[in-house]
């Protein structure tokens, strides 16, 4: 950690387990088809451990607004109550769809900085650019089409755009992305749920993939980008609203430029711990495993001072 940073090691091993314990709860439903019952076994879970932290911890991206959640909402105070002041963005089951169908790449997922460090979203759709590290800043940009993206950043690889792999995620309000892409001749890696997951997949050559590009959830664009926070990449992010409720949301978060194109600064603007564990088996993390030896947990822990990224796995006993 950096010196006199309050993200200290007893903070990240707190929330650490933290994310276990979500992701075992989960894994108990998954292939039940019941989403509601998986997230809400993973809030409950995660709420429990944060509340065991020593902090004053709040909830800046949850579960939504209070009157829609009784738990992990935004402006919820977590923690014992001392200790430093926390931000805390996290989706207890990142992929309920996924959880509840036995589907790959289900998550539990937390991230943390100190107080006015990660942005205060509100619960509303985000038009989302990312790559991973190491090309020159502004080789792709929010406002360009994505074609001219992928053809920007296929000139900085080095590499033809038929070997260049976007990954969007598979909804028709995406068909125009996907079909200019596809023009452009770039292969498409359709995700079905996990854009967490999607955009932290460009910062590892092993996945193949070299830019994730359309519209999710804001939240989780600000999950993602306190990830990349940790091993670098650029991001760009712009809240995309569907009616006035959507826009009043944004100005109880305190957002006056609806139109602001966010960088990856933008969005994590302070040191960052990022944490996820596996729920279900997927190209980033294994799942949960029980069995005689008692139950396995894959996670991985990103720290922003100091560079590290560290994988996790964790053997504990089966509660009764």
């Amino acid at each position: 950690m950096m010196a006199g940073s309050v993200l200290d090691d007893s903070l990240a091993f707190g929330a650490l387990r933290a994310c276990e314990e979500a992701a075992v709860a989960a894994c108990r439903l998954v292939g039940r088809g019941d989403e509601k019952a998986a997230d809400q076994a993973a809030v409950d879970a995660m709420r429990a451990g944060l509340n065991r932290i020593p902090m004053k911890g709040r909830i800046v991206i949850g579960e939504g607004e209070r009157d829609e959640a009784p738990m992990l909402y935004i402006g919820e105070e977590v923690g014992t109550g001392e200790g430093p002041e926390i931000d805390i963005a996290l989706d207890p089951l990142e992929g309920t769809t996924l959880t509840a169908k036995a589907m790959a790449n289900a998550l539990a997922v937390l991230a943390l900085a100190p107080r006015g460090g990660l942005l205060y979203a509100p619960d509303t759709y985000m038009d989302k650019l990312a790559i991973g590290p190491g090309y020159p800043a502004g080789v792709v940009d929010l406002d360009a089409s994505p074609a001219d993206n992928v053809k920007a950043l296929a000139k900085a690889k080095g590499k033809d755009v038929s070997d260049m792999t976007v990954c969007v995620l598979d909804r028709p309000r995406h068909e125009e992305i996907i079909s200019g892409l596809r023009g452009a001749g770039a292969r498409i890696h359709l995700i079905t749920d996990g854009d967490v997951a999607g955009i932290i997949a460009t910062t590892n050559p092993k996945t193949g993939i070299d830019m994730y590009v359309g519209q999710g959830g804001a939240p989780e664009g600000v999950l993602a980008a306190a990830a990349l926070r940790c091993v670098g990449g650029q991001m760009q992010g712009r809240l995309f609203f569907r009616n006035d409720d959507e826009r009043g949301r944004a100005a109880k978060t305190g957002i006056e430029d609806l139109d602001r194109k966010y960088d990856l600064r933008d969005m994590a603007s302070k040191d960052t711990i990022f944490i996820a564990t596996g729920v279900t088996n997927g190209g980033m993390l294994d799942g949960v495993s029980t069995g005689a030896g008692g139950v396995r947990t894959h996670s991985m822990v990103m720290d922003s001072a100091s560079g590290a990224v560290r994988r996790v796995r964790t053997r504990m006993p089966v509660k009764a």
